[in-house]
């Protein structure tokens, strides 16, 4: 495998309570007869990452029993309630310090490996890497997942706070973003409302 591939750690951030849906921690949803925290972080691993870690929150002892994520290291993040921007910085504070790190959201079903494995072939030293899908006028959007530079890590985290996960440093430096065309795989869409849950297949 190109080098590349080897210097990426996968996170999945799968920690949120799933409040809107009504269905308990969206990690938990059947999807493809297994869970979708199960199904997405075998995604990230067969796309590319070395590893995958996930962070869990809501519900973490409920996740763990009823799911098999031996493959992986799971993480718990004990403020998940506090919003998304918790999650995001023990996700990166517990991927191997000098990796790069994808961070990809557990209640998108549509992430595919291929997704992950462009974007780990686009990326270039020293900046972000996000997928993005044409919107219906066909203007490229950026979604998720993104790749953030091993240099880049530090100052994202910093810069994570509510609800808010890489969105606040993506905002300060649109300059160091490099969008990849994922339309043809999924249009990024994620499970937010009952009315969503047909996403899942």
């Amino acid at each position: 495998m190109a080098s590349f591939v080897s210097s990426t750690t996968g996170v999945l951030l799968a920690a949120g309570a799933g409040t809107r849906l009504g269905r308990g921690p969206k990690a938990l949803l059947p999807f493809r007869c297994r869970t979708l925290v199960e199904v997405l972080a075998d995604v990230l691993l067969d796309g590319g990452c070395r590893e995958v870690v996930v962070v869990l929150g809501a519900g973490a002892g409920d996740v763990r029993g009823r799911t098999d994520l031996a493959r992986h290291t799971v993480v718990e993040n004990p403020a998940w309630a506090g919003g998304m921007g918790s999650s995001f910085r023990v996700g990166l504070d517990s991927a191997r310090q000098e990796d790069h790190v994808l961070v990809a959201l557990v209640d998108q079903p549509g992430l595919t490996a291929e997704t992950v494995a462009r974007l780990l072939r686009a990326h270039r030293p020293g900046r972000v890497t996000a997928a993005a899908y044409a919107d219906t006028s066909g203007e490229l959007r950026r979604g998720h997942p993104l790749l953030l530079d091993a240099t880049l890590r530090a100052e994202a985290a910093a810069a994570s706070e509510g609800d808010a996960g890489a969105r606040l440093f993506l905002q300060t430096h649109p300059e160091l973003i490099d969008l990849v065309d994922c339309t043809d795989q999924s249009g990024g869409e994620d499970i937010d409302t009952p009315d969503q849950l047909h996403l899942l297949g």
